[in-house]
């Protein structure tokens, strides 16, 4: 019984593993549209990317659960989720990350050509990821909340990137996953926010404790009205109303 949460830990990292595999088997192809200009695309099959790690965050709640449930909680199970977490939520949106830059750059002239140090930025993002985790791991004092933002949230917030590029009708959105700066900006700020000590919100209530729902309910609402007006763009903007929410609702 007491390994049933560490089963589901590693289902975590299967699913991670598979979202890197979709993510590096996706490369870039020339199609030519109605006037005879070739165009540079990522093929669809990127998205399938960010469905695996969908699921693996999925999984990483549960095994949480699952090891309250059992009361089977142990030190090599809490070691064996951030390893998890580094490879579904770090390196997986880290390739997605590097994919998109060279999309980026190949929308220009020879931009195929690039050096590859431009796309290396990508990957600070499970660099990030793994000091927030580690940090995490020593620090007793994160029992009812977060020291900036954690990294199942970041690696998600990427991950929805591919499925508004693929399925948005909006012009400016994909327009703009298709800009470098884009990029490169998101790279700074969600590196920043995860290796930050900003105080934000988690999912952890003294029993009886019902005030903290408050901005959870908020953050739901905000989510489902997104969702209806804005596809998966909510994602980002549910990302972004969660910060925001935590910083007010943690004001000292």
């Amino acid at each position: 019984m007491k390994q049933i949460p560490n089963i589901f830990t590693l289902l975590n990292l299967f699913f991670g593993c598979l979202a890197i595999v979709a993510v590096m088997q996706t490369g870039l192809m020339a199609t030519t549209d109605a006037n005879g200009m070739q165009l540079i695309e990522i093929p669809e099959k990127i998205y399938w990317a960010s469905i695996f790690i969908a699921v693996a965050a999925v999984i990483d709640f549960l095994d949480g659960f699952v090891a309250r449930l059992l009361k089977a909680s142990s030190e090599i199970g809490r070691q064996l989720d951030s390893l998890a977490d580094v490879v579904s939520f770090g390196v997986a949106p880290g390739m997605i990350i590097y994919q998109f830059l060279r999309l980026s750059f190949a929308q220009q002239e020879n931009g195929l050509e690039i050096s590859t140090a431009w796309l290396l930025p990508s990957f600070i993002i499970p660099c990030a990821g793994a000091y927030r985790l580690a940090r995490f791991n020593v620090d007793t004092t994160q029992s009812t909340g977060f020291k900036g933002v954690p990294i199942p949230a970041a690696g998600l917030l990427i991950a929805s990137f591919p499925l508004v590029y693929w399925f948005s009708n909006s012009v400016w959105q994909v327009e703009l996953l298709r800009n470098k700066w884009f990029w490169y900006s998101l790279i700074v700020m969600v590196s920043y926010l995860m290796v930050s000590t900003l105080p934000m919100l988690a999912l952890k209530f003294a029993k009886g404790d019902t005030k903290k729902l408050l901005p959870f309910i908020i953050l739901v609402v905000i989510a489902v009205v997104c969702a209806i007006l804005s596809g998966w763009m909510a994602v980002a903007i549910t990302f972004a109303a969660y910060v925001i929410i935590s910083l007010v609702f943690n004001k000292k």
